[in-house]
């Protein structure tokens, strides 16, 4: 009989855990800027970065902007240095020279990453 019952606490635990995995989410960037810009114009870009968690243990670890392939910001998080919230938003200025495609990508500490958002800024001559 006692082993029954180890059988179902251990069970419990289980799928507890399993749950407590399958409802854990990546981090997520969108981002919210013009789709059209004058050749040469700075524009503001609005990143925003959803996540389950901020805490010590489970949070953002990483967020990055690129155009065109090239690097133009990145902020690093740790657990002493930690984003705002599980939600926060980060501006990003880019100078538009040519069609640029922006992306954005936040990654969890624990869980990793949703993939990148992409914004494509066509130029208006």
């Amino acid at each position: 009989m006692r082993s029954i019952k180890l059988f179902w606490i251990v069970l419990l635990l289980v799928v507890g855990a399993w749950n407590g995995v399958a409802l854990a989410d990546k981090a997520a960037a969108t981002i919210e800027g013009p789709l059209n810009a004058a050749k040469g114009s700075e524009v503001t870009l609005k990143v925003t970065v959803t996540h389950s968690s901020n805490s010590a243990a489970h949070h953002t670890e990483w967020l990055k902007v690129t155009a065109n392939n090239k690097e133009v910001a990145r902020w690093n998080y740790t657990s002493g240095e930690r984003p705002d919230g599980a939600v926060f938003t980060k501006e990003v200025k880019v100078k538009v020279l040519e069609t640029t495609e922006v992306k954005a990508e936040a990654s969890c500490n624990v869980h990793g990453s949703k993939g990148p958002s992409t914004l494509k800024i066509s130029v208006k001559e």
